[in-house]
């Protein structure tokens, strides 16, 4: 694992995909006793989000849970790509990138936990978020200085970008 993302792969990334729970929140999420569900989410990763998709760059959420905050808070970003409730995060990926024409070595994929590491071993631009788990760091290729819920998205937003614009 180093700490700096290759600059010839993250100028490669047509797709940046995320993890949902560790990742745009801090892995908590709020039970009332009604059984309702809130998360919450970091406005400046939003902008991060808001930015990438302007500068079209692909970018969907991959989660294992379903939430009703998540699908409200995508929306409110303009994420196209947002899959809740999936059991084979591989699978969708594939699915996603031969719809997009895109291959894995031009995706990112950022994770926290141990359901993520096929996804961070099949894309070009594994990285993990501060607060991941040992096993997660190990197979990353960057780490966000910032943990889930902090600013990482926002963090790896701004990697992407800044690689683009060295480019132009």
């Amino acid at each position: 694992m180093t700490n700096t993302a290759a600059k010839g792969t993250v100028t490669q990334i047509r797709l940046v995909a995320f993890d949902v729970d560790g990742v745009f929140t801090d892995g908590r999420f709020y039970l009332s006793d009604d059984g309702i569900e809130s998360k919450a989410f970091n406005t400046q990763d939003g902008f991060g989000i808001r930015r990438l998709i302007d500068a079209g760059i692909e970018v969907a959420v991959i989660s294992g849970r379903r939430s009703g905050a998540v699908e409200r808070r995508m929306a409110e970003l303009g994420v196209p790509h947002v899959i809740q409730g999936c059991k084979d995060k591989v699978a969708v990926l594939g699915e996603l990138t031969a719809k997009l024409g895109i291959s894995a070595a031009e995706c990112a994929y950022v994770g926290d936990d141990i359901p993520d590491l096929p996804l961070l071993q099949m894309v070009g631009l594994p990285i993990a978020v501060a607060n991941a788990v040992h096993a997660v760091h190990e197979q990353c290729d960057h780490t966000t200085l910032a943990e889930g819920g902090f600013g990482a998205v926002r963090e790896v937003c701004d990697l992407v970008l800044a690689a683009r614009e060295d480019t132009d």
